[in-house]
């Protein structure tokens, strides 16, 4: 099977759940990918922890030492300085164009995301490629597919997270909805696997280097007739401590919004 997905992993002091994260990804998504862990400066234990699994998933074992077969490559790159969210993005981005992979996959290091569920998002992205190449159809298709936490109402709260969180995402998705025409849930999940031949359209360098970059992607395809999808996923919040500031998280969306509406 080829090595079309590429999937990289944001992690800074995720030293408690890096090895679940990616002993959740399925083996069936093992054999086509190639992994990345991208460390933005980690001041725990993340660092011992990436590179005892590199040594042990590319021995054809998981994080555990359980065996499987076919492995595809886990790789690890440490930023001596914690460089933010979106540069972290952007490099795993760019290593995936210059992999080759069809599909470009972000998974948090945190075990917010459900790490099983690459496996539908890329299907749904291969059905509908075939779908428009079988139709013979110009339009330039799905740019990428979004994992939802509010398509389904109450699991948000049910999975924990916190009451600030869901009142301001609902508060600035409504905003944005007035402002793009894709219409979408969870416009800040993080969970997000991306078309590669969207990607190639993206000037990297002008993104933005903090957390507003996914929605900065999302304002993109939007703006250039992309389509888009979202795939409800469950919460999971833990006891994790976030780094992002509420105030100037929000405060880049709304500029994001202007900029789309004043375009």
């Amino acid at each position: 099977m080829p090595r079309d997905v590429f999937i990289f992993i944001p992690a800074y002091n995720v030293q408690s759940t890096l090895a679940s994260v990616i002993d959740e990804i399925s083996a069936v998504m093992r054999e086509r990918s190639h992994i990345l862990i991208i460390d933005d400066g980690s001041k725990d234990g993340t660092r011992e922890v990436a590179e005892k699994c590199v040594s042990i998933y590319n021995g054809c074992r998981n994080c555990n030492g359980n065996s499987f077969e076919n492995s595809s490559g886990l790789e690890y790159e440490f930023f001596e300085k914690n460089r933010g969210y979106g540069a972290v993005v952007k490099r795993g981005i760019a290593c995936g164009l210059a992999s080759g992979a069809k599909f470009i996959a972000c998974l948090h290091g945190d075990g917010q995301y459900p790490a099983p569920m690459l496996d539908r998002f890329v299907s749904e992205l291969e059905r509908s490629a075939r779908g428009e190449e079988s139709r013979g159809l110009k339009s330039r298709g799905l740019a990428l597919i979004q994992g939802s936490r509010r398509a389904v109402e109450g699991d948000a709260r049910k999975g924990g997270m916190p009451l600030y969180k869901r009142m301001g995402g609902s508060f600035l998705t409504a905003l944005e909805n007035l402002a793009f025409k894709n219409k979408l849930t969870d416009r800040h999940s993080g969970f997000i696997v991306y078309n590669a031949e969207f990607l190639k359209t993206v000037n990297l360098e002008k993104l933005s280097g903090s957390f507003d970059i996914d929605l900065e992607l999302i304002s993109i395809a939007d703006a250039e007739g992309w389509n888009m999808k979202e795939i409800p996923i469950p919460t999971r919040y833990g006891d994790e401590k976030s780094n992002l500031n509420v105030v100037t998280y929000g405060i880049r969306v709304l500029r994001q919004i202007a900029r789309r509406l004043f375009r």
